[in-house]
């Protein structure tokens, strides 16, 4: 498995981005998230932290399996999956006493509503133990189960994919298409919901990032057909881009032909539609292109917050969820000016950070003091 010795630090530093993007998209009407990939395209951030999440886990437990077997390489995936899963409990616990502690404080009962927590005051019992079996959470906290999901079932994905990688896709693309056309989905509560992010579509993207990680160097194999490729990644990128930016300005909807939107029409987001996907695997292709994994701009210090945020993906994601919310109750409170969406999202990245090089310091042992961060007042940027 070349692949796995060695480190990539793109995937770090694009982990981190899309942690970056996650909290800037959960704050409504926040303009600092025009600089996110959501505004101009069909994908955003949650396929970018998909696809990498795979692609790391090849990294973190491909060669335990070659070298301690496939006990030990489960147990050890086991453990991450319950890590994720009390992560996910104790934020689901923050979060919902975050939200009715601003409902009461507020007298914003809307609020409630607003964040899909109906059902917790409705038939607590059943909405803890439904808590308890990923089934029920409010808005923005379902990253984290689908992620538990498809790491559950890594162990017995592992052993086929470092064999037979072609293999693993083509089931992986048979399992989506299936899912898509007979809507297979998992049940969420309430009864009538369903997962937001179906584990069974959203498969494709962690498998397809988890083969992209075995075959390692032998993707340069597509080199032969770069530009055809590029051309191709960037006439779609800037297609998804008009018809992104279509939904936000009427003179550019009426130039999208009446049958292109028939034909693409509705772009769903639980089963991550085919356009979804194709957007993001352009996108990649671009970066791999643009990005080689020896740049030396990637060792600038100024892209250091950015690999220390992706290098405690968990902890980042948890604080950013939270800090979401407290910066809708902010903006919400100063009527949505623009100055108070600016100083929330900078200050929002700046804890971000703060939390990344702390965990790093403790990582280490905490024998030194974390260095100074740079350029932090850069996030913004």
């Amino acid at each position: 498995m070349p692949a796995v010795s060695v480190r990539d630090i793109r995937l770090d530093l694009f982990r981190g981005l899309a942690l970056w993007f996650i909290f800037l998209d959960h704050i409504p009407t926040n303009i600092v998230s025009w600089l996110t990939v959501r505004n101009y395209g069909f994908s955003d951030a949650t396929e970018i932290f998909v696809f990498i999440s795979g692609y790391t886990a090849v990294i973190a437990y491909g060669r335990m399996l070659d070298k301690e077997g496939w006990p030990r390489t489960a147990a050890r995936i086991y453990r991450r999956v319950w890590q994720l899963y009390v992560a996910h409990i104790l934020l689901f616990v923050a979060f919902t006493a975050q939200i009715a502690w601003v409902s009461i404080a507020r007298d914003a009962p809307a609020l409630i509503e607003e964040m899909e927590l109906l059902g917790l005051g409705q038939n607590p019992y059943r909405a803890i133990l439904e808590a308890a079996l990923l089934k029920f959470r409010p808005v923005n906290l379902d990253v984290l189960p689908l992620y538990i999901v498809l790491l559950a079932a890594f162990p017995w994905v592992l052993p086929v994919l470092v064999r037979w990688p072609w293999a693993v896709i083509a089931v992986s693309v048979i399992l989506y298409v299936v899912t898509c056309r007979y809507n297979w989905s998992l049940p969420a509560y309430p009864d009538e919901k369903v997962w937001y992010f179906n584990p069974m579509a959203w498969q494709v993207v962690f498998h397809v990032g988890a083969a992209c990680a075995v075959f390692g160097p032998g993707l340069s194999r597509l080199d032969r057909y770069r530009t055809p490729l590029t051309i191709l990644a960037v006439a779609f990128v800037l297609f998804a881009a008009l018809i992104a930016l279509s939904w936000q300005y009427n003179p550019l909807e009426r130039l999208i032909p009446t049958w292109v939107v028939r034909v693409i029409y509705p772009i769903d987001k639980t089963n991550i539609d085919v356009l979804r996907f194709l957007h993001f695997l352009a996108i990649a292709w671009l970066v791999r292109i643009a990005v080689p994994m020896d740049a030396p701009a990637l060792k600038w210090p100024i892209w250091q917050p950015l690999r220390r945020c992706g290098e405690a993906s968990l902890l980042i994601f948890c604080i950013g969820t939270f800090l979401a919310l407290s910066g809708q109750v902010i903006v919400g409170h100063y009527e949505d000016s623009i100055l108070s969406q600016i100083l929330v999202s900078i200050v929002g990245i700046g804890i971000m950070c703060l939390a990344a090089y702390i965990a790093a310091w403790f990582k280490g042992g905490g024998t030194r003091m974390p260095p100074r961060l740079p350029v932090l007042a850069g996030a913004s940027r």
